[in-house]
């Protein structure tokens, strides 16, 4: 059967908490049957975590060609004001389909450029839906469904906020790398950091990011240049970006950005503003290695009284920045043990507050 002509405008809405592969075919559908696709979202009172503009950046990345517009009560304020209109609140989840129905034209018409020909579900209530569009606007509206056999074994969102990480076969990469927790260590020379990383992403069956510096110091023979270092620290937060695609639950994380910044320090006396900045990066978890392991002389390293400085440094910079951590003292083993202490401990912070 051939495909209807092209809409020139499109509608999908939904809630998008979170942004599953089920909501993303649907758009993908959607997409291929208009010129211009709408994608609006709302949820009152709303999930704990799963903000406006968390859902919105998601939206956002994965469709970058469609206009996208997730609302809470503090932005759809803030559009009536711009457009010179009255505040509004949005509807309850819980209100009748009618008022959802009615709310939704009244968007196209006063803050979204006006009636749509078409929206896309993958639902009987689409028809319905469509019907009230069209009688506010005065125009047709028609309905198209995605049929859902392509959905099977994908979770609701219900299961998926319950626990993302026994479902994100139901995400997509992107979407899913935002629940993974960052897992940092710091910690002066030949302190176990890069083991740590490395094992434990090993034990856990997910990812780990090496230490960026490291690498470009071996590709320069050695040398770096006071530039370098904020490319090391512009640089390292990337790759810990693309690892998280890949990582499942914990990313385990080879230095942080505040590292670097103690290195322009020491190596230059200096450093950027920018990097500076850089080396504010949050992480979820963040362990300092303490320097009370032997100190290996690898033919690269300065030495044990540089390493201690480095210590005292890295626990001055925490300390004032009011940054929480946890020090890892005593041999491998026990150091894993801590860190798996804490990892059972660590509630998905990204997530029980809204963001």
């Amino acid at each position: 059967m051939p495909l209807p002509e092209r809409a020139a405008r499109g509608l999908v809405v939904g809630k998008f908490c979170p942004l599953h592969l089920g909501h993303e075919r649907l758009i993908d559908f959607a997409a291929t049957r208009c010129q211009q696709l709408l994608v609006i979202g709302w949820s009152q009172p709303g999930f704990t975590g799963y903000s406006a503009a968390r859902r919105e950046r998601w939206l956002r990345a994965r469709f970058p060609q469609a206009t996208v517009v997730v609302l809470d009560d503090a932005r759809l304020a803030a559009l009536c004001t711009q457009h010179g209109l009255p505040a509004r609140a949005l509807p309850q989840d819980s209100d009748d389909e009618q008022v959802q129905r009615d709310f939704t034209a009244w968007l196209c018409l006063n803050l979204f450029g006006g009636p749509v020909q078409a929206v896309y579900t993958g639902e009987d209530y689409g028809d319905g839906f469509a019907q009230a569009l069209a009688t506010h606007f005065g125009t047709p509206v028609r309905h198209e469904r995605l049929e859902r056999t392509r959905d099977v074994g994908q979770a609701s969102g219900t299961q998926l906020r319950a626990d993302p990480h026994a479902h994100r076969h139901s995400l997509s990469a992107e979407v899913y790398a935002d629940y993974v927790q960052r897992v940092a260590f710091m910690g002066g020379e030949s302190t176990g950091k890069t083991t740590l990383a490395r094992v434990l992403a090993e034990r856990l069956g997910t990812s780990w990011v090496p230490e960026y510096g490291r690498t470009l110091w071996e590709a320069q023979g050695g040398e770096l240049q006071p530039g370098d270092l904020l490319r090391v620290a512009m640089t390292q937060p990337r790759h810990e970006d693309e690892a998280a695609r890949r990582a499942h639950r914990w990313l385990f994380c080879d230095t942080t950005p505040l590292v670097t910044l103690g290195y322009s320090d020491w190596m230059f006396g200096t450093a950027p503003e920018a990097l500076r900045q850089a080396a504010l990066r949050p992480y979820d978890l963040l362990f300092l290695c303490a320097p009370d392991i032997p100190f290996d002389q690898d033919g690269t390293r300065v030495g044990e009284a540089f390493r201690a400085q480095q210590h005292a440094w890295y626990v001055h910079e925490l300390q004032a920045r009011g940054v929480e951590y946890v020090l890892l003292e005593g041999g491998l083993e026990t150091r894993i043990a801590r860190v798996r202490h804490e990892l059972a401990k660590l509630t998905d912070s990204r997530f029980s507050v809204a963001a």
